[in-house]
């Protein structure tokens, strides 16, 4: 993952530097591939994954933030 303090973008969203774009999603752990941020033009795809307790990711890449649905999230694993 990118350093946040040399980029700006770390997996949790930074208030004025990252994106408002958010996605709701049913897992703790989602792929991004950046094919749906805005003006997208992709980059490798990679697994985010929420630790217990969190509830949101931002993808080091194009800092599309991945919130989980209300009572989602039981995935299973820990």
């Amino acid at each position: 993952m990118r350093d946040g303090k040399l980029t700006g973008y770390a997996p949790k969203p930074i208030p004025g530097i990252t994106p408002e774009q958010r996605v709701e999603v049913e897992s703790r752990a989602v792929p991004c591939d950046g094919e749906i941020g805005l003006a997208a033009l992709g980059h490798p795809r990679v697994w985010l994954r929420m630790s217990p307790g969190e509830e949101q990711v931002t993808c080091p890449y194009c800092s599309i933030t991945y919130v989980l649905k209300p009572g989602a999230g039981d995935d299973g694993h820990h």
